[in-house]
């Protein structure tokens, strides 16, 4: 049994039937790092020595509880990468960014606190777009991700590193954060689950901030089901970071099995089939897309045909919503308190701070930021509207499958291009999941599932439904080819 290959749920019902111990669970993830982080270059810290010295830990509580260890430590001895944005005490933590490196937090973020009180075994720290500002990994002020199932592609971003590391096994689960695309892209690009909770569902306490008013902390996985349960351990108030909700947290493994998708209406709205900037939806992925909701049809859904603004107009909202938050979030990286000079940002760092301060200069403060938000309020009225009409809508994660390695450098606004599909949710601050639905020139195919404030239930309901009846979350890249 190859244990890295293994999900949540399954590694587990492992652990508590004792067929095997999270140290060899966590030796066999570090392994597979060891074979083939050289080719995919998820990791930027690997924490072997703690991570198995925590493994044996949570093996002395099994051995002295029994399954009981596993009622207040779901995720007992699990082993996880997470998304190096988070602060994690003790560990080094960069943003992938030159201006951070060497930084070891004196404090843990709420989401890694939470993972960590329930049991979780962090492997280490994966690569990102630089303070997360790209949706390639291209970015990052270290190194470019390659995308597990092509290695001169990329796996998305800016969670590509973590997105990657779950494609590749090299982990049983792993965190990320979106503020645009950043969790569901990578995780259609790659072939495996991505869920963005409703803005505030989860705690943004020590996650460094890109663009405060979406960031969203969330779990990238091989499965809807794992997503519940990591969703069920990360949400909830803190009194850490006041936007967080104060909202009764579900539990999201019991909402999964209790609802009949046979009563939903889930809408397809046309504008997003039928996108008319560059690049364009691609044919192989709009077939794909179409062919998830048939299925979904078969299975009992109503697809209701709609119209909704197209998301073209939310590229420039949130160009310049984000552009203004990150000029904001960045100015506190002076390299007085912590950190290295200013002139240690990268390209693209700059160039967002530059935007950013020029959109919320005086006399351009009304012209381009205040416009912006007024537009974000229409596309919230919009969706609103929507959701009068149907439960969930339904389009492709992004509208081609992954590019090739530089194919970035030929758009100055790759990341918002890519993004298109997820950028009016964002700005809407809704929960969406992407989930795997097919293939296309062999690479992964996504399909989102977008639903109003707080509908996390349903719309993971409606994401496990179908994966209970496809396959294509069951595929993974063979990695073999390229060990040798």
């Amino acid at each position: 049994m190859e244990l890295n290959k293994l999900n949540i749920k399954e590694a587990v019902k492992g652990l508590k039937d004792k067929k095997f111990s999270s140290v060899e669970l966590t030796k066999s993830c570090l392994d597979a790092i060891a074979k083939y982080e050289n080719y995919v270059k998820a990791f930027i810290t690997i924490l072997e020595e703690s991570s198995l010295a925590q493994a044996k830990l949570s093996d002395d509580l099994i051995k002295k509880e029994g399954e009981n260890a596993f009622v207040l430590k779901p995720l007992l001895g699990i082993p996880y990468a997470c998304k190096d944005n988070f602060c994690t005490k003790d560990a080094e933590t960069t943003a992938s960014s030159n201006i951070l490196k060497g930084f070891i937090p004196p404090y843990e973020s709420t989401v890694t606190k939470k993972l960590k009180e329930t049991g979780a075994v962090l492997l280490g720290k994966t690569n990102l777009d630089a303070f997360a500002h790209g949706s390639s990994t291209e970015t990052s002020d270290f190194f470019t991700t390659r995308n597990p199932w092509d290695l001169t592609r990329v796996p998305g971003g800016s969670s590509g590193g973590s997105a990657a590391a779950v494609s590749a096994n090299m982990c049983i689960f792993a965190i990320g954060s979106e503020t645009a695309g950043s969790i569901r892209g990578p995780a259609s690009w790659c072939g495996i689950t991505g869920l963005k909770p409703t803005y505030g569902r989860v705690s943004r306490y020590g996650l460094i901030a890109m663009a405060s008013s979406t960031d969203s902390p969330g779990p990238l996985t091989k499965t809807v089901e794992d997503s519940a349960l990591i969703l069920n351990v990360i949400s909830g108030k803190d009194p850490l970071d006041a936007t967080t909700s104060p909202k009764v947290v579900p539990n999201y493994l019991t909402e999964l099995k209790s609802l009949d998708i046979k009563s939903l209406k889930i809408g397809r709205p046309k504008s997003y089939f039928e996108l008319d900037t560059k690049p364009g939806l691609q044919k192989g992925v709009r077939t794909q897309v179409n062919k998830a909701i048939k299925t979904l049809e078969e299975l009992g859904a109503e697809i209701v045909e709609m119209d909704l603004t197209s998301p073209k107009y939310s590229i420039a909202v949130y160009t310049i919503l984000q552009r203004s938050e990150v000029s904001s979030n960045l100015a506190r990286f002076d390299g007085i308190r912590y950190g290295k000079p200013r002139s240690s940002f990268g390209f693209e760092a700059k160039k967002r701070i530059m935007l950013g301060a020029y959109a919320l200069s005086s006399g351009y403060y009304d012209e381009y930021y205040a416009k912006a938000q007024k537009v974000r309020t229409l596309v919230i009225e919009d969706f609103n509207k929507a959701f009068e009409v149907v439960d969930l809508i339904v389009s492709p994660t992004y509208p081609c499958v992954a590019t090739k390695v530089g194919e970035s450098d030929n758009s100055a606004m790759f990341g918002e291009l890519m993004d298109v599909f997820q950028e009016p949710s964002s700005i809407a601050g809704l929960p969406g999941i992407s989930v795997p639905c097919g293939f296309y020139e062999k690479m992964p195919v996504g399909i989102q599932f977008i639903g109003p404030h707080m509908s996390e239930p349903i719309v993971l309901r409606l994401a496990h439904q179908f994966q209970q009846d496809t396959d294509f979350h069951l595929s993974f890249p063979n990695l073999e080819r390229d060990d040798k």
